[in-house]
């Protein structure tokens, strides 16, 4: 069953419209995927506890202040 070159005309073109709408709907889902994984990757790094490393109590400079009271008061 054959048609006229306009209907055949009419056929490919909405053949070709409907895969260009099926090919748009994958990149959005494809889109969609990616900017989901990516929100998910940022959530996930926020949320990571910073293990805050062995601070000391005093600073450097006060802690041999002190150390040298202490050892002044030892003598004494």
């Amino acid at each position: 069953m054959s048609c006229a070159p306009a209907c055949a005309a009419k056929l490919v073109e909405t053949r070709a419209s409907r895969l260009a709408a099926l090919a748009a709907r994958e990149r959005f889902r494809l889109r969609s995927a990616r900017l989901a994984r990516r929100a998910a990757q940022r959530e996930a790094a926020r949320r990571v506890p910073v293990a805050p490393g062995p601070t000391p109590a005093l600073p450097p400079a006060a802690a041999a202040a002190l150390q040298r009271a202490l050892a002044k008061a030892k003598r004494d």
